[in-house]
């Protein structure tokens, strides 16, 4: 079942949009990145500036600068150094964040991130602070330190790598009110040029496949960026597979099979800095299922799994629009993420302390219980059970990979849990459309990686399972970021 708002519906939906400095009072249509070290385990964390650059131009907005969605874990904060003013700011969410909540982290085990603050170039001094979200929700400052954009340790306009080649995918306009992706290849060789080109014309094309995205087309530019790699594909640690690519990316990021990501952030940030961007994907060239997204850090998908569209699509959703997952059967690389005992900065799903206040109210269709009874007893027995059958099939194919299988048999191996894969989510899409209130807004038990005590807002979305749709409270929330981006 596709669940659509009307166009009507699209066009009344208003944000308010208010200019909180005048850009030119206090920056230059120029880019500044600011990367630091964000270092710690569980139980600390320390912020060291590691180089600021400033170059090209400012791919934002020159008239919303103090972002009011109250999204992410952590907020980035400029202020004039004289007057003490909030003159930009953007919330975010990290991988070092991740790793705090992690394994490792809560073992004790110190380890250092590498982190981007993207922001426009300031004519004066500033103040730049990092504010990190505590568990009740508040922003607490974890870190501030004056920057001179005079300073002659600031790299000025380096100049473009050689070896890295532009396309321009979507041209709709000044980036300044558009919404600006940089889809960066990662695992694709020279060799890989042309497929490479394939690809991204195919995944923009994909990218705008669901509502909101297809009615916004036009506020949005992409750009391709390829940094031809050595070798194909990405590491596979649990394979034995280790590649010689452009950003270093790897599954098995933070202990998770499916989670793919890079450490390794300054060699994305130079590459990306090639074009300007609100927004960075990663683009990996295999056929593995695997992925990951980072609210305003980037995301992360492979080119030729059979679920490849959804994958590109559901993980724009979090680094870009801010959205959590709504699933809760899957294993994940982290324990405590989200909290049943506070509520998340998510639009998309609630702790629900209070029915009569709950956040998409409004949404809500009429006369539904709260909290809304669904099928979730039979649901989580079958997919609790798959999710172990799915382990199973992975471990083999990982087997077979160690020990130096043909790739005959490795081949099969991956179209056999394809196939069941695949299989799989048919029963699911049948099972949830079937369901009393497919399609109607409520609060349906099971969200954020927690089967009780949180919320979703619809039985079925894309942030939940691999279907083709983004639910209305979704939706919602996607065109106020893509108002805020390209108004």
């Amino acid at each position: 079942m596709r669940i659509r708002f009307t166009l009507l519906i699209i066009i009344s939906l208003t944000i308010s949009i208010q200019t909180s400095a005048n850009f030119n009072n206090y920056f230059l249509d120029k880019t500044m990145r600011i990367d630091y070290y964000h270092i710690g385990d569980a139980d600390f964390e320390k912020v060291v500036i590691d180089q600021i650059y400033s170059y090209g131009t400012w791919a934002g907005s020159l008239n919303n600068l103090v972002d009011k969605l109250n999204y992410g874990a952590y907020y980035t904060k400029i202020y004039d150094a004289e007057s003490g003013k909030l003159i930009y700011s953007k919330g975010f969410d990290s991988y070092f964040k991740e790793y705090q909540i992690g394994g490792e982290a809560k073992e004790g085990k110190v380890k250092s991130f590498h982190e981007s603050a993207i922001i426009p170039t300031p004519i004066k001094k500033i103040i730049f602070a990092l504010d990190k979200r505590n568990k009740a929700g508040k922003l607490v400052e974890i870190f501030r330190d004056v920057i001179d954009p005079f300073d002659i340790n600031i790299l000025v306009d380096e100049g473009e790598d050689p070896t890295v080649e532009v396309f321009n995918s979507l041209s709709s306009g000044d980036s300044h009110i558009k919404a600006d992706i940089a889809i960066i290849a990662e695992g694709y060789t020279q060799d890989d040029r042309d497929k490479f080109i394939t690809d991204l014309k195919r995944f923009t094309n994909v990218f705008f496949t669901s509502e909101p995205l297809t009615s916004y087309k036009e506020r949005f530019n992409i750009y391709g960026v390829l940094k031809p790699s050595s070798e194909s594909g990405c590491d596979e640690p649990r394979a034995a597979v280790y590649k010689r690519t452009s950003i270093s990316s790897t599954f098995n990021s933070m202990g998770s099979e499916r989670y793919l990501l890079t450490e390794d952030n300054k060699t994305l940030r130079d590459i990306a800095s090639h074009v300007p961007y609100d927004a960075i994907y990663i683009m990996v060239n295999h056929s593995r299922y695997g992925g990951g997204g980072i609210y305003n850090f980037y995301c992360t998908f492979t080119s030729d799994n059979i679920f490849s569209e959804y994958l590109m699509v559901h993980e724009f959703g979090h680094s870009f629009f801010g959205l959590a997952d709504e699933y809760y059967t899957s294993s994940t690389a982290y324990n405590d993420f989200y909290s049943p005992e506070y509520e998340p900065s998510e639009p998309n799903i609630t702790a629900m302390k209070d029915p009569e206040k709950i956040k998409w109210k409004h949404l809500l269709a009429n006369g539904i219980e709260l909290p809304t009874p669904w099928e979730k007893e039979e649901f989580d027995k079958t997919d609790f059970t798959w999710q172990k059958e799915r382990e199973r099939l992975n471990n083999i194919t990982y087997d077979l990979q160690r020990n130096d299988a043909s790739p005959e048999e490795v081949d099969r191996s991956r179209k056999d849990y394809d196939e069941k894969s695949s299989a799989r989510e048919i029963e699911v899409q049948n099972y949830l459309s079937k369901s009393k209130y497919a399609g109607k807004v409520g609060a349906f038990e099971g969200a954020g990686y927690v089967p009780k005590g949180l919320y979703r807002s619809s039985i079925n979305c894309i942030m939940f399972s691999r279907t083709d749709f983004f639910c209305p409270v979704c939706q919602e929330a996607m065109i106020r970021i893509i108002e805020w981006y390209s108004n």
